[in-house]
């Protein structure tokens, strides 16, 4: 198999594991203190009755968090299940069905969050979907990024399997049997130079360590 069909395969993989899952989705979410202080922070620096866009949204879990700010949100997603349970929700004012690489609103937001997203996003399409994110942004507004991380070592192990296998996978690609089906773990220097490319600089950042991965947590402004 090459590359790119590898690729389609496993973003569909992905969409059709959430689409099944979205129903109880909501059920068994993990502790989220830190992104939800992240998201208050991004909601602060938008103006009051300013434009949030959540990409993806998922089933909406920031949505009130949105609303009670007396922001106003919009989401895309690119399953379908995940926007039903989302729009059930009646909070957002929008709700599109795009993939992140399909964004293309141009200076329309006050803010971005995309959050537990890009771990799904392969390397290709890293730099279009900054560049999107970027792109669906007012001049010098923020963007709420996390990077979900893993233990150098367990990444090395995957990559290894997966090239044993005979799949056309780079470093840092990691497949798993869980509901995510596909996960990319790229570098931080490496981030550096897309969010660079992108025009997306750190206004604060912070680590958020668990059991052999982690979250980064970044706030980012748009130059």
């Amino acid at each position: 198999m090459d590359r790119q069909s590898w690729l389609k395969a496993r973003q569909a993989a992905v969409t059709a594991a959430y689409d099944a899952g979205a129903p109880t989705y909501a059920d068994d979410l993990y502790p989220n203190e830190m992104h939800r202080g992240f998201v208050a922070r991004l909601l602060q620096a938008c103006p009051p009755n300013g434009l949030v866009l959540d990409a993806p949204c998922g089933t909406g879990r920031y949505f009130a968090q949105v609303a009670e700010a007396g922001r106003r949100v919009v989401g895309i997603d690119q399953s379908a299940g995940m926007l039903e349970v989302a729009r059930a929700r009646g909070i957002a004012e929008e709700l599109h069905l795009l993939p992140l690489q399909g964004l293309a609103f141009t200076d329309t937001f006050d803010g971005v969050m995309t959050i537990d997203a890009m771990e799904n996003v392969p390397p290709e399409d890293w730099p279009r979907v900054l560049g999107n994110l970027a792109r669906a942004l007012h001049p010098g507004g923020r963007l709420y990024l996390t990077v979900e991380e893993q233990d150098a070592a367990a990444t090395e192990a995957a990559f290894a399997a997966l090239v044993a296998s005979g799949i056309p996978a780079v470093l840092g690609e990691v497949i798993e049997g869980d509901v995510a089906g596909y996960h990319f773990y790229p570098a931080r220097d490496r981030i550096g130079t897309w969010l660079e490319a992108a025009h997306l600089r750190i206004v604060e950042e912070a680590t958020d360590p668990r059991s052999g991965w982690g979250y980064w947590h970044l706030l980012l402004q748009v130059d």
